[in-house]
């Protein structure tokens, strides 16, 4: 693909962001979404699914804006640390899962600790909630500041997932549009 189409590349966190997840909703609503998909969603292998995230990223040769949820948002940060890529136009960084607190995040995700707080080089927002049992509210508000994102509190929305019931969650796709609004300037 060689366009100047803006990808929406939607990266699932840990077990892929099943049917019922705001990021499958939105994969099925927009035609102009890429969706990562790793080979194995339960056993997370930072070296392989940073592999597979370069690999699409570098496919797509067209301006991109990266939607990552938990897990993912965690990938997206350490992606940054040795890739670069001028076609990353923004990123919407939602939930992020608390990969350094074991009281947060399960042992399996300990592969994506410690989480990169650099400056991201592309505009990006990170969404939280107030009773994500993945990162506290101030622990996302603090990796917000270091990434240089916007910070959005969306209230009590759990971790922004299936069990969340956000559907289309169209408050999301509103944040998403300041974002995409954000990259044009």
């Amino acid at each position: 693909m060689n366009n100047n189409t803006t990808q929406l590349l939607i990266i699932p966190g840990l077990g892929g962001s099943g049917e019922n997840h705001w990021q499958s909703f939105w994969s099925n609503k927009y035609e102009n979404v890429t969706r990562i998909n790793q080979e194995d969603w339960n056993q997370p292998n930072l070296e392989n699914w940073l592999m597979e995230l370069n690999n699409t990223i570098v496919k797509l040769n067209c301006p991109i804006i990266l939607v990552a949820h938990s897990l993912a948002v965690s990938l997206v940060l350490h992606w940054t640390e040795i890739h670069s890529n001028s076609n990353i136009k923004g990123a919407l960084l939602v939930a992020p899962a608390d990969v350094d607190s074991p009281i947060h995040t399960p042992e399996i995700l300990r592969g994506f600790a410690k989480m990169p707080t650099s400056k991201l080089p592309f505009p990006s927002i990170v969404v939280a909630s107030e009773n994500d049992d993945y990162v506290s509210l101030e622990r996302a508000q603090y990796f917000a500041e270091k990434w240089g994102s916007d910070f959005i509190n969306i209230g009590l929305k759990g971790h922004v997932n299936a069990e969340s019931k956000l559907e289309f969650w169209e408050e999301g796709q509103i944040i998403l549009q300041k974002l995409i609004q954000t990259t044009n300037q």
